[in-house]
């Protein structure tokens, strides 16, 4: 981890990402580790999820049995990818994250590294969209090991369109500015905004069969319902 976190925080995060589990049970055991090291940080993530589901903003995302809205965004390679060339040999879990900084998204991302060959055999893909530029989604996907594309939503258009963006706010910009995160390098832009993560699958039509969306980032969709969703998909 680039971030200025302290060795006890990095050597937690390096435990739950490489560990054997599932994903809930690394994300919960990193969070708690996270809460006893660093409660003061930890609090201000709490007041940050309140808000979001004070705001019920992400209530107009798309819902299961609603079409997935197109796009067509830049991969960590640079080449461009578009939903209907995904769909096209079978279903696919949309991912979204904050970015290559967030530890959590970190070991989330990695848990899908994993799963992908379970996921291949289910004749399905994995889509990984984060607000980073390409140099970052890039760097995302190399420290993941991730064989699926990861793309850049770049000023986090696309998730706009679906409801999903949060504006961190003046606590949260002092925390992550704190750790030596700047979210307007790693994004392009002054927005200090990203995503709530969320996944979608979506069918070969372009219907979403399941959605797992929490605005505490901290919690992540369990691999294995995702799986099931895909295999229900096909």
């Amino acid at each position: 981890m680039a971030a200025d976190y302290g060795p006890a925080i990095r050597e937690a995060f390096e435990r739950y990402r490489d560990m054997d589990g599932s994903l809930d049970e690394r994300m919960a055991g990193f969070a708690a580790t996270l809460r006893e090291l660093s409660p003061s940080p930890q609090a201000a993530v709490d007041r940050l999820v309140e808000r979001v589901n004070r705001s019920g903003s992400f209530r107009t995302a798309p819902q299961a049995g609603d079409q997935m809205p197109t796009f067509l965004l830049p991969d960590h390679r640079g080449g461009l990818t578009d939903l209907a060339d995904i769909l096209r040999n079978g279903p696919a879990a949309i991912t979204f994250h904050r970015g290559h900084w967030c530890p959590h998204c970190r070991i989330s991302i990695r848990s899908w590294a994993r799963a992908y060959d379970q996921v291949l055999a289910l004749g399905g893909e994995v889509v990984a969209v984060t607000p980073d530029v390409q140099q970052y989604a890039a760097q995302f996907q190399s420290e993941s090991q991730a064989r699926f594309p990861i793309l850049s939503d770049v000023d986090n258009g696309y998730a706009l369109s679906l409801g999903l963006v949060v504006w961190v706010g003046d606590e949260m910009q002092a925390v992550l500015r704190g750790v030596g995160h700047d979210l307007r390098k790693y994004q392009g832009n002054e927005s200090w905004t990203f995503p709530i993560p969320a996944t979608f699958v979506v069918d070969t039509s372009g219907r979403i069969a399941a959605r797992f969306l929490d605005p505490d980032y901290r919690k992540r969709a369990a691999i294995e319902e995702v799986l099931d969703a895909l295999a229900q998909a096909r």
